[in-house]
This record gives structure tokens, C-alpha cells and sequence, in this order.
């Protein structure tokens, strides 16, 4: 029996959603712990491509259970158009998908503020999909649970009260039209109607599958360098995408997780707003995002794009505790001349110990880079380790060392089948 945590170990995009599909073939049961629609998490299978936001990338293994932890934030459009989209595809979720009753629901109002917010001088960089003041009115204690929707007299009775306060910013404040409550109200209690099959008492059924001797496998969203406690404050997600968070959002106690895996990518990238001290702007960075297809897969925003930022996953690697890790899109880096790895920064003259997570500070190190020759081979033919060029087992030793990882996987293109194990 086996418990572990799937955590993304840089600014997200890491490549988590293949990751996923690949370890879930070992694992009878993937929960998502935290996070919401923002995420975008791909699989390619053959000729065809799948692009999930809510539900586990497991889904796609016809035996495997997927649930959705009380961590997760939830928007009922996006997460009915995703159970539309599978079934389309004949991939059944009934019995499959599991859905916490105590998840908080996305609302109008949600989204609404946070494109609203988006708009203005200050933007964070958000996909604007209301996770941000979804997860505010988590923790100011006012937010709607799955288990309102049972009951119709109090679902109005708290929506009624939060739009009392959300109409009055809306109009006042932001010059918009007033929501309408019993709309809102219609809309969700058609909501609650579809996913109550899904519905599930998730820490009761997580902790007795672990005492029955099932393995579990848990995802989040993001990345651990975009957590709201660890990460570049404030360009961050709202919720806890390192380690930890696996357990708050599943209710799986700490000492049932028995390992770690970090996924990272080859090379480094950022979307949104914040610091980037590796970044590329310049043909370089151009290229990296041409050859990587780095648009989202949420939004299609185009991707910041830099080398390997060795302190960075080091850092990373500390908070999650990450025992292996998993590198993808080595291939991306298959026709570059010469490839730069951040080894350290230089911050005011002096070396730098430690990560700084302090926007302001990170702005102002300068990288300093060990310079590889690059390999001029392709890679997405290669089966395992040892088809690799030497050159290129040479790069994944070298920022293995800087970085003070142990690389377990390697994913050498996007389909299911590029993706090898070392030994």
C-alpha cells in the first residue's frame, strides 16, 4: 500500500496531467486535493488529446476512482462540460467519480469579481475563473458547500446574505447590474440535481480504502512555487499546492503518505504576473516557447519561458519533501546549441544561501549559469535511459546534482507511451 503525493516543483505547468496518467496504472484510486477549473492538466493518447480541469487525469484508466477533495474549489458548468466531454468520448465516470461534500462551489459573483480584479492596475495574473474570491469566502466563512445545495431554504438564505454584500460592490463600487438571487438559486439546485450521484463523504472513504491495503494517489493543481504560504507572495495561486495541502484537502492524516514525487520540468516557465530571474527575452525564449507549445491549456495564454533554475527546485524540494522526481519536456531542449542551467544567484554582490521567495528580492538576483553543450539529437524516439545520448544523461546528472533531486521518470514528448522510468 502505497500514498502518494504528485506535487507540481516549480510556477506549475510541469506536466502533472501525464504524470498522472502514467503512475494511476498502479494506483486504484487518484484524488485532486486542492485548486479549481484554473488548472489545466493534459493527456495525449494516440491520436487523441485530453484537456481536464477538475477531474484527475486517472479518469482516463478505465478501473482507476477519481475524487475531488473538500480543497478543491468547484465550478458546476466546468465540471458538468468535463463529464459531458468523457462520456462523449465513452469513458465512463458513473461509479468512478467521486465529489467531497464538503468542496465549496464557485459562483457567479465569484467570477465576476475576479475578472473584475483582473481588469484593473494590479492584476495577479489570474485566469480569472473565481478561485481567488471563491477560496476569500472559504475563509471568511461564508462560502457555499456541495451540502447547501441540499437544502433549498438555507442554499437562499446564504446566497442571499452574500449577495446582499457582493451587489452592493458590484453597483456601487464597480458600476455592474445586481445578480439575482432565485436565478442563482434555480441554477444551483439544477446543479445539485446532476452531480448528486457523485457525491461522497471523501475522508471516510479515502482512510478506509488505506485500511483495506488500496494505494492512493494524490494531485494537485499548480505549482509548489504558486502556494499561498510558499510561493512568491503575492503571485500566487489561493490555496496550498505543495505537500501539505494533499492532506488538509483529502483528509488523509500525515502519517498515512509514504512518498513524494515532484514533477519538473526540463527547463523553467511561468504564466501571469512576478519574479522570473531565469527568464528568456529573446529569440532564445522564443524558441523555447515555439518548441514547447507552451500556450495554457486553460486560458492559451503564452507561456514566460527561461533554463533550468537549479536553487528554485531546490527550494522546492525542501517544503514538499520530494523523494524522486519525474523531468518532462526534455525533448523541448533537443535542438539547442548550448544549454544554460541556473547553479546559484547573486544577490548585491554576495552569493545567495537560499531560495528568496520575497518578489521584490527575486526581481533583483542575478543568475549565475553553468554553461552545457546541448545534445543536437532527438529524443522522442528514445524507450529508456539508456537510449538517451550521453550528452543528455550528462545535463538531467548535472541539474540532478544542483539541484539535489533524485530523477526517477522522464518524459521525452507528450504522448502516454514517451515516458520511461530510468532504471
Amino acid at each position: 500500500m502505497q500514498v502518494t503525493i504528485l506535487v507540481g516543483s516549480q510556477w506549475g505547468d510541469e506536466g502533472k496531467g501525464k504524470i498522472v496518467d502514467l503512475l494511476s496504472e498502479n494506483f486504484p484510486i487518484v484524488a485532486r486535493y486542492q485548486g479549481g477549473a484554473n488548472a489545466g492538466h493534459t493527456v495525449e493518447i494516440g491520436d487523441d488529446k485530453y484537456i481536464l480541469h477538475l477531474i484527475p487525469s486517472g479518469i482516463l484508466r478505465k478501473d482507476v476512482i477519481c475524487v475531488i477533495g473538500s480543497g478543491v474549489v468547484i465550478d458546476p458548468i466546468a465540471l458538468l462540460e468535463e463529464i459531458e466531454l468523457l462520456e462523449k468520448n465513452n469513458i465512463s465516470v458513473k461509479g468512478r467519480l467521486f465529489i467531497s461534500h464538503n468542496a465549496h462551489l464557485i459562483m457567479p459573483y465569484h467570477k465576476l469579481l475576479d475578472s473584475i480584479n483582473e481588469s484593473g492596475k494590479n492584476k495577479i495574473g489570474t485566469t480569472g475563473r473565481g478561485i481567488g474570491p471563491c477560496y476569500i469566502d472559504k475563509y471568511a466563512r461564508k462560502g457555499i458547500r456541495i451540502n447547501d445545495l441540499l437544502n433549498r431554504e438555507l442554499l437562499a438564505q446564504k446566497i442571499r446574505m452574500n449577495l446582499d454584500e457582493k451587489n452592493l460592490l458590484l453597483k456601487n463600487i464597480y458600476g455592474k447590474d445586481e445578480l439575482n438571487v432565485e436565478e442563482i438559486i434555480e441554477q444551483y439546485e439544477a446543479f445539485d440535481k446532476a452531480i448528486d450521484p457523485y457525491i461522497k463523504d471523501v475522508p471516510a472513504f479515502l482512510n478506509n480504502a488505506i485500511s483495506e491495503g488500496k494505494s492512493i494517489l494524490l494531485e494537485g493543481a499548480q505549482g509548489a512555487l504558486l502556494d499561498v504560504d510558499f510561493g512568491t507572495y503575492p503571485f500566487v495561486t489561493s490555496s496550498n499546492p505543495t505537500s501539505g495541502g494533499a492532506c488538509t484537502g483529502t483528509g488523509i492524516p500525515p502519517n498515512k503518505i509514504t512518498n513524494v514525487i515532484g514533477i519538473v520540468k526540463a527547463y523553467t516557465t511561468r504564466v501571469g504576473e512576478g519574479p522570473f530571474p531565469t527568464e528568456l527575452l529573446d529569440a532564445t525564449g522564443e524558441k523555447l516557447r515555439k518548441v514547447g507549445s507552451e500556450f495554457g491549456a486553460t486560458t492559451g495564454r503564452p507561456r514566460r519561458c527561461g533554463w533550468f533554475d537549479a536553487p528554485l527546485v531546490k527550494y522546492s524540494q525542501m517544503v514538499n519533501g520530494i523523494d524522486s522526481v519525474a523531468i518532462t519536456k526534455l525533448d523541448v531542449l533537443d535542438h539547442f546549441e548550448e544549454i544554460q542551467v541556473c547553479t546559484a544567484y547573486e544577490f548585491e554582490g554576495k552569493l545567495l544561501k537560499n531560495f528568496p521567495t520575497d518578489p521584490d528580492k527575486l526581481n533583483l538576483v542575478k543568475p549565475i549559469y553553468t554553461s552545457l553543450p546541448g545534445w543536437n539529437s532527438d529524443t522522442t524516439k528514445c524507450e529508456s535511459y539508456n537510449d538517451l545520448p550521453q550528452l543528455t544523461k550528462n545535463y538531467l546528472e548535472f541539474i540532478a546534482n544542483a539541484a539535489g533531486i533524485k530523477i526517477e521518470i522522464i518524459s521525452v514528448g507528450p504522448k502516454r507511451k514517451q515516458t520511461f522510468y530510468k532504471k
